[in-house]
């Protein structure tokens, strides 16, 4: 789990993540969203670090399925640009699903948009595509 030390670095990959998908979040949101983690109540966040610094985040809960026991949604995982192709984002997944596991959850899932070809080469080796199309009703 990341430290109280970590919200800086945490906070710039996590813009970089919003700046990806294109959006712009307050400072207030980047407030609520690390409170949430070091709770550790209801959302997590893990870290990966090369050469001592934090070079990817993954976020991540747990929720109730009507088909199995409860499963691990990876909703947020980001890798410094510097940092690709090094592992990071295949270890971040390797440590949500371990411990998604150790929570007798069932299965660890995580959505993309279909155009993000340079992550799916690797999430294409790691985990089965099932085919599922997000729909979407913002509220």
């Amino acid at each position: 789990m990341l430290q109280s030390d970590d919200r800086p670095g945490w906070e710039e990959l996590f813009c970089g993540y919003n700046a990806f998908y294109g959006r712009t979040w307050p400072a207030d949101r980047y407030d609520r969203a690390w409170q949430e983690f070091r709770r550790g109540d209801r959302v997590r966040a893990l870290g990966a670090r090369l050469d001592g610094r934090l070079v990817g985040i993954a976020h991540f809960l747990v929720h109730a399925s009507t088909t199995s026991p409860d499963v691990c949604y990876l909703q947020d995982l980001f890798t410094a640009p510097e940092a690709r192709g090094r592992g990071v984002a295949r270890a971040l997944i390797g440590a949500v699903g371990a411990w998604a596991s150790d929570q007798g959850c069932d299965r660890l899932y995580w959505l993309t948009r279909e155009d993000n070809h340079t992550a799916r080469r690797l999430y294409d080796q790691v985990a089965e595509n099932r085919g599922f199309i997000q729909y979407v009703v913002a509220l």
